[in-house]
């Protein structure tokens, strides 16, 4: 039996590193006359992994580790119009209409008649509570957990707020770093759905699919049968 079914939301409900994709490639043309293209990608990528303890993730901590990228690229010549075009850019992420993945109304519709569903996403509060609500899919969820990481800990706190046993808990996402390690490692089950432009950072991770508790699919239509399967309906 499964008592919830948890969900990643960005690049698992709705697509959001395709926003990131198209951004970083606006950044890499501002910093075309300082560095080549390699650098530049390669500087933004360590800048955001050296931050990630201090900004953590989403769309502000993105653009402060642009700035902060921007800054080192050029030498400290970046003029302000540039980083002014930086903000512009961040703030049009935050509110660059949602596209949902296909099959995601009609598999939460159908899963939430027999389940509890969660959403447990990483990054902004106010950024994610905003996708939430215009995604207009907050009333399939019955929790709702906004985290600055995802760590074995915060699952099983996660879990023993809402007194729910690992055993009969499943995670869906895309990233192995996030969504299905962690859960595996408290005995719980998880879904790993593979998107192709998830960021590098939450792949590089070795894992083991032959793990008792692991499983994979194609695209979230397949969900309801895999639960049906695993789980008893």
């Amino acid at each position: 039996m499964c008592d919830v079914i948890a969900f990643d939301a960005d690049d698992t409900l709705w697509h959001s590193e395709t926003m990131y994709v198209a951004v970083q490639g606006e950044f890499k043309k501002m910093l075309s006359a300082y560095q080549p293209e390699d650098a530049i990608a390669e500087t933004l990528y360590q800048t955001e992994i050296r931050n990630l303890e201090s900004f953590g993730y989403g769309v502000k901590a993105f653009a402060l580790s642009m700035i902060e990228a921007a800054i080192t690229l050029s030498g400290g010549q970046i003029p302000a119009r540039d980083i002014q075009r930086i903000i512009d850019l961040a703030r049009s992420m935050l509110e660059t209409p949602l596209e949902l993945f296909d099959h995601v109304e009609d598999t939460l519709k159908a899963l939430a008649a027999s389940h509890r569903l969660m959403v447990i996403t990483k990054g902004d509060l106010l950024d994610q509570e905003t996708k939430l609500k215009r995604s207009l899919l907050a009333d399939y969820f019955t929790y709702v957990e906004i985290v600055s990481d995802k760590t074995p800990e915060v699952y099983r706190a996660i879990l023993e707020r809402h007194r729910i046993a690992p055993e009969r808990f499943v995670m869906v996402g895309n990233s192995l770093r996030s969504d299905i390690l962690p859960v595996l490692a408290i005995g719980g089950r998880a879904v790993y759905i593979p998107y192709h432009l998830t960021w590098s950072h939450e792949l590089s991770v070795e894992h083991d699919p032959a793990h008792d508790g692991y499983y994979e699919i194609e695209h979230l239509g397949l969900l309801p049968a895999l639960i049906e399967e695993m789980c008893g309906g």
